[in-house]
Order: C-alpha cells, then sequence, then structure tokens
C-alpha cells in the first residue's frame, strides 16, 4: 500500500532550567521583562507530525512518502528518516527559511516558556500531490496532518480532485483554522482522527453534529489517553479498544503519531480496525516510554508479547506474521 503523508517535519530544543521562573519575575516590573536563564541540559528531538507518522509506517516497512517543506539544515534528519524505510524524495526545501522548529525551556515546577517558528513549514501551500502521486505510481491514501492551513485545504481538495482516497488529522491546527477551512477538511475522507477534545472542538468549528460528521467519513478514530481509543462508523455501535498500560511514562509527545502509524500500518496489511487499534495503540506505549518521538529499536518479540498480554492470543497471532520481518 502506497502512503503519502503531508504535514510537519521539525525540530525540537528542549532546556530543563532547575530554578523557577516565578523567582526571577519581579513584581510591578512585568511591562518591560529582560531575563536570561541559565539552563542545565538541552534536548534535541527530531520531530513534527507528518516526520512522526512517516516514521513509524517506515520502521514497519510500509515505506511512506513524505510530503512536507523544510530548510536547509534538513540534511541530518533526511538520512535517519531514509534509514528508516521513509521516502523523503517529495520533500520540499526552502532556499531562504529554517525547518520548523519549537524551542521551550522548562522550570522546577513543570511551567514552561516556549516559540514556535515554522519556517519552511509556510512553503507546504506550493507542494503539489500529483508529482507524488506519479513519483510513487499512484497513492493508495494520503495522510493529511497538521500543517500550514493552507496547505492543508489544499491537499484536501487535491485528493478530492485527484480520486485519492484521505484520512484528515487536523490535531492542534484545529483551533487556528476557520470553519469554512475545517469543513473542507471533511470533504468525504476514509479516516478521520482526534482527540476527545478535538472531537468536541471538530463539532463546534463544522456546526455539525456527531452524526453528521459520520455521515461524511468513513471511520472516525478517536484517541481517548488511558482510556484507549474509539472507532465510530455510520450505523454502526462504536468499537472501544482499551489502551495498552505503559511500564512508567517518560515522555508523552510523539504517542498520537505512533498511534496513527500503527493503525495505518495494520490497515495497510488489510487487517481489520480492531487489530489495528491493538498495533496503534502499541506503539503509542512504545512511545510513552521512550525519551523521544521516534524510537529507533522496535522489538517484535517484546511487543507482541505485550499485545498479547493485554489483547490476548488471538490479536498478537493476527499481527505475528507482519510483525516478523522486523526481527
Amino acid at each position: 500500500m502506497r502512503i503519502a503523508v503531508t504535514g510537519s517535519i521539525a525540530t525540537d530544543h528542549l532546556m530543563v532550567f532547575p530554578g523557577r521562573f516565578a523567582e526571577q519575575l519581579i513584581e510591578g516590573s512585568l511591562d518591560k521583562v529582560s531575563l536570561s536563564f541559565l539552563v542545565e541540559e538541552l534536548d534535541i528531538r527530531r520531530g513534527g507530525v507528518a516526520a512522526n507518522i512517516a516514521f513509524g509506517l517506515g520502521r514497519l516497512g510500509i515505506g511512506p512518502y513524505l510530503v512536507g517543506a523544510v530548510g536547509a539544515d534538513f540534511a541530518d534528519y533526511q538520512i535517519w528518516l531514509k534509514e528508516n524505510g521513509v521516502d523523503t524524495d517529495s520533500v520540499h526545501i526552502s532556499t531562504s527559511l529554517h525547518t520548523a522548529r519549537f524551542v521551550c525551556t522548562t522550570d522546577a515546577d513543570n511551567n514552561q516558556i516556549g516559540s514556535f517558528y515554522p519556517g519552511a513549514m509556510s512553503e507546504a501551500r506550493t507542494i503539489g500531490l500529483a508529482p507524488v502521486r506519479e513519483r510513487a505510481g499512484g497513492l493508495d491514501l494520503v495522510v493529511v496532518s497538521p500543517n500550514d492551513p493552507v496547505a492543508m485545504v489544499r491537499h484536501t481538495r487535491e485528493c478530492t480532485a485527484l480520486g485519492l482516497p484521505f484520512a484528515a488529522d487536523p490535531s492542534q491546527q484545529l483551533a487556528f483554522m476557520g470553519s469554512d477551512d475545517v469543513r473542507e477538511l471533511l470533504a468525504h475522507p476514509a479516516y478521520l482522527f482526534t482527540n476527545e477534545y478535538e472531537s468536541v472542538l471538530i463539532q463546534e468549528k463544522t456546526g455539525w453534529t456527531e452524526q453528521q460528521i459520520l455521515g461524511r467519513v468513513g471511520t472516525w478514530v478517536t484517541t481517548r489517553g488511558a482510556d484507549g481509543v474509539q472507532i465510530a462508523r455510520a450505523g454502526l455501535l462504536p468499537l472501544d479498544v482499551a489502551a495498552l498500560p505503559p511500564n512508567g511514562t517518560v515522555e508523552p509527545t510523539g504517542a498520537g503519531d505512533a498511534f496513527r502509524a500503527g493503525f495505518l500500518a495494520a490497515t495497510a496489511w488489510g487487517l481489520d480496525l480492531e487489530n489495528a487499534a491493538h498495533l496503534g495503540c502499541a506503539l503509542a506505549t512504545t512511545v510513552l516510554e521512550t525519551k523521544g518521538p521516534q524510537p529507533p529499536e522496535l522489538d517484535a518479540g517484546a511487543l507482541l508479547g505485550r499485545i498479547r498480554g493485554t489483547y490476548g492470543d488471538a490479536a498478537a497471532a493476527g499481527l505475528a506474521p507482519y510483525l516478523a520481518a522486523l526481527g
């Protein structure tokens, strides 16, 4: 199955300040702030929703096509993605802007001061899907994940015009998009991905009820954190799948992206929605237990063991032939 993943590609610069921001602020002088923090830790991570999803698909042997915009500083990141099975030849490289970047400092009370620089992501609106389809020899699914909002709408319209099945995954961009644009993202996608908060927000943005949205989408997948996943289809009872409990949480960033990678990989293999959710939850838990959203190791035996322990022998047996290639 040929899957193109459109959306953000970014790097995160995460720093830890051992003190408290509040102790550095002077009451009565907050209108003129000039602060500097001596940090103890710097963690640079590869990220971006599309890159995270594509990475997960690549690790599972799907060989996805990553579609997004980056700067000339993408070289090392590009090598990493290629080494992990991601086709990056459809990534647009800006001649003037840097790759999107999130810079964040966290203090001893877990307060954060952060800045997001979209940079080259703003040029994603110039990327067309027709050349990607031609180079790939056809596309079976396009994932429209968080990106430059104009690009998200463009890719959705192109999917409709080209007859390409797509998955709508607006995520955090929902809060910043107008109602008309959000409605355009729901132009009969094969899949709609949201979390619980976004499932309510998307109804508010569109003015459509849950049933009206279900009438426009093939399958609506709602992730609910520790409460698992709900999968809904028009005219059918919802399918609820429990989460796979983590052995301690190191870092939650990217867990939702990992779920999407596992879910889409399983559907690409022709497995049913329940098995797809099992693999998605297992990958999400793997990321929860790992520092960073792109864990370099994926132990098939350990993964199947945990799937068996949570979902039973039949669930593990259904996925075992496809995960065997991971070693």
